[in-house]
């Protein structure tokens, strides 16, 4: 294993590990003791990156509290704060976000539909955008506090990075900044579409974050509630079951969620 610090091969292994059961190394460059978590963002942490892993993704994916947590992982013998899974979704959130984002760059369709619903941020309502393609993927999600022609502008500018591609076709409703920011951050050669019953997919498709936003009551600021919206979009889509894949029997799509976990524990995990 390469040394964090100096990046040197020149390194061994030592038979001891740490309490939690990670390797140590010592670098014969930097004369410096590592282990297999230093140099990355849970080298610090007190619990098994998989214990944080699987805290973080229960947090974004059911409709848990910080406390119900606490409570569920007490009983497996891990005892933190609610406190502690706040920070550990404030630290490792972005990064599940930017692995899963990744991941799925350039699998989304051009045929977006794009809507925007609202959120409670500290007593105010703020807009979150959304977008999905044709097949009901995942295109991209952004908080916004206003619902104009810049957070329009700005929305298909950042999902046109996120995807990797322009669409060919958009269906939003009636708002005017929708008309004037596709054509200033898309083009004109873009075909759009306004109507209710069309873009009643994405409307429909608000569920998903509106349940699991309801129990919450609002969040208690505008950065805490764009990065648990992003990540808990992320989270959905990567364990979505594919609508254009042939019908599979229950044990299937367990078989199918397990393999899902599993790598995505792999990709995360330290060792």
């Amino acid at each position: 294993m390469n040394c964090p610090h100096c990046q040197s091969a020149n390194t061994s292994q030592y038979q001891k590990k740490t309490s939690l059961g990670y390797r140590t190394f010592r670098c014969h460059g930097c004369n410096v003791a590592f282990n297999e978590r230093s140099g990355t963002l849970f080298n610090n942490v007190q619990f098994p990156t998989d214990i944080v892993l699987m805290v973080v993704l229960w947090r974004l994916r059911y409709k848990l509290s910080l406390r119900d947590l606490v409570e569920m992982f007490a009983v497996r013998g891990y005892i933190f704060s609610h406190e502690t899974v706040r920070d550990w979704e404030a630290r490792f959130a972005p990064l599940l976000t930017t692995q899963l984002r990744a991941k799925r760059r350039g699998q989304a369709g051009k045929s977006w539909y794009v809507d925007e619903t609202y959120v409670k941020v500290k007593g105010a309502w703020c807009y979150l955008y959304r977008a999905i393609d044709r097949d009901g993927n995942l295109v991209d999600t952004m908080l916004s506090e206003k619902r104009d022609l810049l957070s329009a502008k700005a929305f298909f500018k950042q999902a046109i990075t996120t995807v990797g591609h322009k669409p060919d076709r958009v269906t939003t409703d009636k708002h005017a900044s929708y008309r004037r920011a596709i054509r200033r951050s898309v083009g004109r050669r873009v075909l759009h579409r306004t109507s209710q019953y069309l873009n009643n997919r994405i409307e429909q498709d608000h569920r998903g974050v509106k349940q699991r936003y309801y129990p919450m009551r609002g969040f208690g600021s505008f950065i805490s509630a764009a990065r648990f919206c992003t990540a808990f979009s992320e989270v959905r889509q990567y364990f979505r079951s594919q609508s254009n894949t042939p019908l599979s029997s229950l044990s299937e799509k367990r078989k199918d969620f397990c393999q899902r976990w599993m790598a995505l524990l792999s990709a995360w995990a330290i060792g």
